[in-house]
C-alpha cells in the first residue's frame, strides 16, 4: 500500500553531476480517489487477489499535516495577530472566554505565548528592575545632597514626567507595552537631570543669602535655558522615532512618544511645581 499510493524509491539516475530518485507507484487513476485505493488488490490467502475496502475501512478524512512535540508532549499551534486592542486584554478576555464555553479533555492544556509570553516575562522583570533602579537613585541623590528632603524633591519629577508620557499614549492611541515601559525608565532619568539642576542652583542661591521666596523665582527663571535645552534636544533627536511608520516602528514609536510626552510635562512642572514646593523641602544655608 506504501509503495501503491505514497511511491516506494527503486533508484537514482545519474545527469552529469546531477543526481535524480527513481520512485514507483500506481498510476494516478489508481491511487489518488477513496474509491480507487478501496479497489486496489491485496494478496490474500494463496494466490488470491482481494480488494483492499474487504480487509479495511478506507474514508477521507481531515487531519493535522505535522505532529509535533514538545517536553515529550504533543501540541498544536493556534496564532492569531492582535490589532486595534492591547494584547494584555485580549489574553485576558480570551482565557476567560475559553474557562467558560471550552471543556478541555483530561490531560489537554491551553498556553499562551508569543509576544505574550515575552511582555510578561519583560514586565517581570522590569517590577524588580525599576523599584531597585529608583532605590539606587535615592540612595545617590541623598549621597550627593545630603539631604533627605532634597532627594525627595528631585524624585517628584518622576511623577510630573510620568504625566505626560500617560497623556500622550492616551492621544496617540497606543498601549503599554514593553517598549513605553523602557521609555519610561529613560524619561525618568532626563526628569531627574532637570530636577538636579534646578535644586541645585536653588540651594546655591539660598547659599548666597537670598531670600526664599525671591530665590524660587529667580531659580526657576535662571534655569529655564538649561531645562528646555535638555528637553529640547532629546525631543528633537527622537522627532523621527516618533513619525517612524516602517520597520521596527512598533518598537520606536511607543518609545518616543513616551519621552516627548513626558519631557513636555516635566519641563513645564518642573520649573512651576518644585520652585513652589521648595520652601517645604528645602534645607537650611550654611552661611560663610
Amino acid at each position: 500500500m506504501r509503495a501503491a499510493v505514497g511511491g516506494e524509491l527503486a533508484g537514482q539516475i545519474f545527469e552529469g553531476v546531477r543526481r535524480f530518485d527513481i520512485a514507483v507507484w500506481y498510476h494516478p487513476e489508481h491511487r489518488t480517489t477513496v474509491e480507487a485505493i478501496r479497489r486496489i488488490l491485496i494478496p490474500g490467502p494463496g494466490s488470491l487477489r482481494v480488494p483492499l475496502e474487504d480487509v479495511a475501512f478506507v474514508e477521507e478524512i481531515v487531519g493535522p499535516r505535522q505532529i509535533t512535540r514538545e517536553n515529550n508532549q504533543r501540541f498544536i499551534t493556534v496564532q492569531t495577530n492582535v490589532r486595534g486592542r492591547d494584547i494584555g486584554s485580549f489574553v485576558e478576555a480570551g482565557q476567560e472566554a475559553i474557562a467558560q464555553e471550552v471543556d478541555l479533555p483530561p490531560g489537554y492544556l491551553v498556553t499562551w505565548g508569543g509576544q505574550f509570553e515575552l511582555q510578561q516575562e519583560a514586565n517581570r522583570r522590569l517590577a524588580i528592575v525599576v523599584p531597585v533602579t529608583l532605590l539606587l537613585v535615592f540612595l545617590l541623590l541623598f549621597s550627593s545632597f545630603n539631604s533627605m528632603r532634597n532627594a525627595l524633591l528631585i524624585l517628584l519629577n518622576i511623577p510630573l514626567a510620568l504625566v505626560g508620557g500617560v497623556v500622550a499614549l492616551w492621544l496617540t492611541g497606543l498601549n503599554l507595552s514593553v517598549p513605553s515601559s523602557v521609555g519610561f525608565i529613560a524619561l525618568f532619568g532626563i526628569a531627574l537631570e532637570n530636577g538636579m539642576v534646578l535644586v541645585t542652583y536653588l540651594n546655591q542661591l539660598l547659599r548666597d543669602g537670598v531670600q526664599m521666596d525671591e530665590a524660587s523665582v529667580r531659580g526657576a527663571c535662571l534655569r529655564l535655558r538649561p531645562v528646555l535645552m535638555t528637553a529640547l534636544t532629546t525631543a528633537l533627536g527622537l522627532l523621527p522615532l516618533l513619525f517612524s511608520h516602517g520597520t521596527g516602528s512598533e518598537v520606536q514609536r511607543p518609545l518616543a512618544t513616551v519621552v516627548v510626552g513626558g519631557l513636555v510635562s516635566s519641563t513645564i512642572l518642573t520649573l512651576l511645581v518644585l520652585p513652589a514646593l521648595y520652601k517645604w523641602f528645602s534645607i537650611a544655608p550654611e552661611r560663610k
